[in-house]
């Protein structure tokens, strides 16, 4: 296949939907030489703060000296940002000739009985950086888990240790409607014998994490056990964390902006100093380094200044409240939201946190079946208070936001990943 029969066959699986199970994938890793297992792996599943955890985790490791590679999702603009080997993405080309490499493979596989249907599109995906980070030589592998965790394609791995971030509503519609069901669901993650790093804390979540780690036998080890480890203190410029866990102290300033980013360093902290993998632990002044240098796209992310505009990928409740809450804090009066979600998101909830924030609200919408429209998001969201612009196009509706605020002020557009990516693929101010 060339580069657009590539991307048509990736387009063809995509709108396949969705599917879960290790069935087919672990029949074509096997057929592939298992990949999968040519390097040690971290597992980082959870609601919120995955991307963020996987970023920080990877600079540490990068600094300490290792060749890392790094599996996330989605992608923002360009599907090869979802594989990336010492801090970059695979190159098109070699994207296409893996590709082609597992099409063989597949094809092979369903003539021969072994597979009924192709892979999924995260599944075909997930392949494809377990094949380029063995071709690289990586000495480790940083992969996030896409939704949930039992079934996820990530999950075949043997880790050195699996992360559950946060747990809290989302994706309900495919993981249950009750946060015990969904922590069911990201506890899938937890192997036999091998450490769990969890950031939850109190709960009936904490509780399933705790119940399914001790059925494994596996060490339960938790960033907040004492839950006055973290401590906050805001600056002109963000806020700087002390956290101390087991006798060690930690005092960090994340290059990611918000008052939840405290709460991803120190899962990364725990996580890193609770690997057991073939090399030396990390220093703490690698460590510190390493939340200081993570960067992570779409995470209150500045685009512009004068006004200020941020992007920000917050698509539930707990995501929402934390972008809220920076708001609230640091975005210079007047704001502007720009604001689009999917249908299958908790628009109510997420309007009510994030509205009440601007001064001028301007809905607009995304090029996919899933996106709600913006006279949806009215319909669902409560009363505004204010007034609530739509404009359909979400670059014109970043640009008129830009036009109606004040140099001064700020603008923020928000809901959505796939609108954070939308707008950066199409940026031209």
């Amino acid at each position: 296949m060339n580069r657009g029969q590539c991307r048509d066959y990736l387009q063809k699986i995509l709108e396949s939907g969705v599917k879960f199970g290790l069935d087919n994938v672990r029949t074509v890793l096997t057929a592939l030489g298992e990949p999968h297992k040519a390097y040690p792996s971290v597992l980082v599943g959870g609601t919120n703060g995955k991307g963020s955890v996987c970023a920080m985790l990877t600079e540490i490791l990068t600094l300490h000296g290792l060749r890392v590679g790094l599996y996330t999702s989605p992608h923002l603009v360009r599907v090869e940002e979802r594989v990336r080997v010492a801090g970059k993405p695979i190159a098109g080309r070699s994207f296409d000739r893996l590709l082609n490499v597992f099409k063989a493979t597949v094809d092979a596989l369903i003539r021969d009985g072994k597979l009924s249907a192709p892979p999924t599109y995260f599944e075909t995906l997930t392949c494809l950086a377990f094949l380029h980070f063995r071709e690289k030589r990586v000495d480790a592998a940083v992969l996030e888990v896409g939704m949930g965790g039992r079934l996820d394609a990530t999950n075949v791995v043997e880790p050195l240790a699996s992360v559950i971030t946060t747990v809290s509503r989302d994706h309900q519609e495919y993981l249950g409607h009750t946060l015990g069901r969904i922590a069911m669901e990201k506890a899938g993650i937890v192997k036999p014998g091998i450490p769990v790093i969890s950031g939850v804390t109190g709960g009936i979540a904490r509780e399933v994490i705790r119940r399914q780690a001790r059925e494994a036998r596996a060490p339960f080890i938790e960033a907040f056990e004492n839950p006055h480890a973290l401590g906050a203190e805001k600056t002109g410029r963000g806020y700087r964390f002390r956290f101390r866990w087991r006798g060690r102290a930690f005092n960090y300033s994340p290059r990611l902006a918000g008052e939840h980013q405290g709460r991803n360093g120190a899962v990364a902290i725990v996580t890193t100093l609770s690997l057991n993998g073939p090399w030396k632990a990390p220093s703490k002044p690698t460590i510190l380094r390493g939340l200081a240098r993570a960067a992570w796209p779409g995470r209150l992310e500045v685009i512009g200044r004068r006004p200020l505009i941020i992007l920000d990928g917050a698509h539930n409740e707990e995501g929402a409240r934390a972008v809220g809450a920076y708001a609230a804090d640091f975005l210079p009066r007047p704001l502007t939201l720009v604001f689009a979600a999917m249908k299958d998101k908790d628009i109510p909830k997420l309007t009510r946190v994030l509205f009440p924030l601007a001064q001028t609200v301007v809905l607009t919408g995304l090029p996919m079946p899933r996106a709600a429209t913006p006279q949806e998001v009215l319909r669902l969201a409560p009363r505004p208070g204010r007034p609530a612009l739509i404009e359909p196009d979400p670059l014109r509706a970043v640009r008129r936001a830009r036009e109606i605020t004040p140099r001064s002020g700020s603008v923020l557009v928000t809901g959505s990943l796939f609108l954070v990516g939308e707008v950066k693929k199409r940026i031209d101010f």
